[in-house]
């Protein structure tokens, strides 16, 4: 009987280690890679906080959370519409959207504020959440300025949201129909939900600020590529025209088509009208 008890518990400890070595295991798996991310240098104002204390003045009864997530990052939305040209009131609307002002559990846990899922190529570290399915794969970043790099990214290099960029940069309600459209959320009042948000708080006026105190050309920037090893390069922009094709943009800088996508991170020959590519 003895014999038989310390056999039972003998059994009991192997299947536990067993248990607890495989959890480990899927733990250390979906860690992924510690991406080098840049880190943010500060963004040049976009007279933000003016604007936000004339909103409060006009109208008292706006959401002082979301007031707080405009001072954060509509400089950073700025930042962005002048490398990518992407209205900054759409991407700032967006962030403020997915995020819930900066407070969901996903932007508090990885600092993704545009419900970014990890998708084939991501090689970052990633974080789960329910979703339209239950423990999706989402991107994790170290900073919340890299969600807004990779929101950039993510439209610009997709053929999908290809068309968005034929509309005018402050055309925000075509760009607002236009994702919907394109596929970028199932929910079908996701358009009218940014063009409430972009009025009510006036964002359209960001789309106005003029590119002069940031300057897109001669930036040095991080580009990650397939292996994840961050890759320093320092030259100009050129920003594609319709008829440009890869190869196209290729001979007129005396380069090839894997250089350009090499520092640029492209996975694919797909490029957009309007987008920003390093060329040496």
């Amino acid at each position: 009987m003895k014999l038989r008890v310390v056999l039972f518990c003998v059994s009991l400890l192997i299947l536990s280690s067993c248990g607890s070595s495989k959890k480990a295991s899927r733990t250390k798996k979906d860690a992924g890679v510690v991406l080098n991310e840049p880190k943010p240098v500060k963004t040049p104002t976009s007279s933000e906080v003016e604007r936000t204390k004339d909103l409060i003045t006009k109208n008292s009864n706006l959401n002082k959370q979301t007031l707080d997530y405009i001072r954060k990052y509509a400089a950073v939305s700025v930042k962005e519409m002048h490398l990518h040209r992407i209205p900054a009131s759409i991407t700032l609307a967006q962030g403020i959207l997915e995020s819930g002002r900066g407070r969901s559990e996903l932007a508090l846990k990885s600092n993704n504020h545009f419900g970014v899922k990890c998708h084939s190529e991501w090689q970052g570290q990633r974080v789960y959440h329910d979703d339209d399915h239950k423990g999706e794969c989402f991107r994790k970043y170290q900073y919340v300025e890299s969600s807004y790099g990779d929101h950039s990214a993510f439209l610009t290099q997709r053929r999908r949201y290809a068309f968005l960029f034929n509309y005018r940069s402050d055309d925000y309600k075509g760009w607002a129909r236009g994702l919907r459209k394109a596929g970028y959320a199932t929910d079908k009042k996701y358009p009218n939900k940014l063009i409430k948000i972009i009025e009510d708080y006036r964002l359209y006026e960001f789309d106005k600020i003029k590119n002069k105190s940031f300057n897109a050309d001669d930036k040095t920037i991080e580009v990650v590529i397939d292996d994840a090893r961050p890759k320093k390069s320092i030259g100009r922009y050129y920003e594609v025209k319709k008829g440009d094709t890869l190869y196209s943009i290729a001979r007129k800088f005396n380069t090839t088509v894997a250089v350009i996508k090499e520092i640029n991170g492209l996975k694919d020959n797909v490029i957009s009208i309007g987008q920003h590519l390093l060329t040496r």
